[in-house]
């Protein structure tokens, strides 16, 4: 990227679309083509796939703790699934062909029920040839709510994504492109976020809600015009929040921020050549009621605290391009086996600890994320760190994680570079 790509400096504000579910029962997705105004205005509209006429989908905003049933309907021209991503929820429902569901074929309807046990920032998403229909726009926002709110006058989305755009507003077909595949993955020439609000006073106290919704491209943040702190990682509370510094988001990841205004916000993604803005946030007035008082941490997650690992299992990233070969029959592997094996990595009783090193021999970092549970990072003193779905692995680097596998099922593991997915970085795991 570079600054000739970005042609808009966000000078077309992109907004969330605001779809009303009110007494709507089940909730109902459609995929479908789309056409979306993703450069500028005055530049060419593009053609894309997203849900219910848009891209991003609509937000669905669901309750903890309550039954929730969504219709998709495959409106396109080929086969589909939706994956609910970091909720751990049952098997069944998890929306991987192949692993928990038949695809949903064009003109068929498939019905998701799920309950969701934890508050938090989600995300829905294609997960068939999901390197191709995610990147074409096939995503959009899930938000459990709170069982008691935080004290906010506003709760802002904001998703984040790239493309690889053409100058007549087309998107590059080259999702699966061996070099690209072999390399960083499908990366796009052209970057923004898109937020579920215009504006905001100064003086506001606002909950962001981040979510990086690229295919492979690791976004480098920092938000301007606002102090604060972050208060959850992938839907999950930090026991207590951290200061507003840089954040590293990796495909997939979340972050949620509680900041108080302090003038015109700015999301920008931070590069070699300085930064470049994805989004602004427009001050409209002045917020005079609001009173100044520390910030508060998000209700503990429940989960369960993990136990004396029982095993300990190595997964190493193997392949792509300026490595050592494999033996596995695609680009990328995991232990030397690309795509998903017919026995599983790792087999677990439910409840069972687990730790796993990932170990990253490639030239490329990976995001490596676990369906159906939520995992510990585990710090340089062994001791227990941030809860993730999603963990980043730096080239060359290792990391220990830590699990309570106590979701029963057949669960995908697999690198979030979706680009390296398909390129073979795929396995699962199962619990009994």
């Amino acid at each position: 990227m570079n600054r000739r790509h970005f042609l808009a400096q966000v000078s077309a504000m992109a907004i969330l679309p605001t779809v009303s579910f009110a007494g709507q029962n089940p909730l109902r997705l459609r995929a479908e083509a789309v056409v979306q105004q993703i450069l500028p205005s005055g530049n060419p509209a593009t053609a894309m796939l997203g849900f219910n006429g848009a891209m991003p989908g609509p937000a669905l905003r669901v309750a903890r703790g309550a039954a929730v049933t969504i219709d998709v309907e495959n409106g396109l021209d080929e086969g589909t699934a939706v994956h609910w991503h970091g909720m751990r929820i049952a098997n069944k429902m998890d929306g991987v062909p192949m692993l928990t569901q038949d695809i949903i074929n064009p003109r068929d309807t498939m019905t998701y029920v799920f309950t969701p046990p934890d508050a938090g920032t989600f995300w829905y998403h294609s997960h068939y040839i999901s390197h191709e229909q995610v990147a074409r726009g096939m995503m959009g926002p899930l938000i459990v709510e709170d069982d008691i709110a935080p004290d906010v006058d506003h709760d802002i989305t904001v998703m984040i994504s790239d493309w690889v755009l053409n100058e007549d507003g087309s998107l590059s077909d080259a999702f699966a492109d061996m070099h690209t595949v072999a390399h960083g993955g499908y990366l796009g020439n052209y970057a923004r976020a898109f937020l579920s609000a215009a504006s905001v006073k100064l003086g506001d106290r606002v909950r962001f809600r981040v979510i990086n919704a690229a295919t492979n491209r690791i976004f480098p943040l920092a938000v301007t015009g606002a102090n604060g702190v972050v208060v959850a990682l992938d839907g999950m509370a930090l026991v207590e929040p951290r200061p507003l510094t840089d954040l590293v988001l990796a495909p997939a990841q979340r972050a949620d921020l509680i900041v108080d205004i302090t003038g015109p916000v700015g999301f920008d993604m931070l590069l070699r050549q300085g930064a470049f803005r994805l989004a602004d946030l427009a001050i409209e007035g002045a917020n005079s009621e609001r009173r100044q008082s520390p910030i508060t941490a998000l209700a503990p997650h429940g989960l369960p605290a993990p136990a004396a690992p029982t095993q300990h299992l190595t997964l190493t990233m193997m392949g792509g391009a300026m490595a050592r070969g494999h033996d596995g029959d695609n680009i990328w592997a995991f232990n030397n086996l690309s795509d998903l094996p017919q026995q599983p990595f790792g087999s677990f009783s439910r409840g069972e600890t687990v730790r796993m090193t990932l170990v990253n021999d490639t030239a490329f970092p990976h995001g490596i994320h676990l369906h159906g549970h939520h995992f510990f990072e585990v710090g340089d003193d062994d001791a227990l760190g941030d809860l993730r779905d999603t963990t980043l692995v730096e080239a060359g680097a290792r990391r220990d994680i830590i699990c309570v596998f106590d979701n029963p099922g057949k669960w995908l593991l697999h690198c979030h570079m979706l680009s390296h997915a398909v390129g073979g970085m795929r396995t699962w795991v199962n619990v009994a």
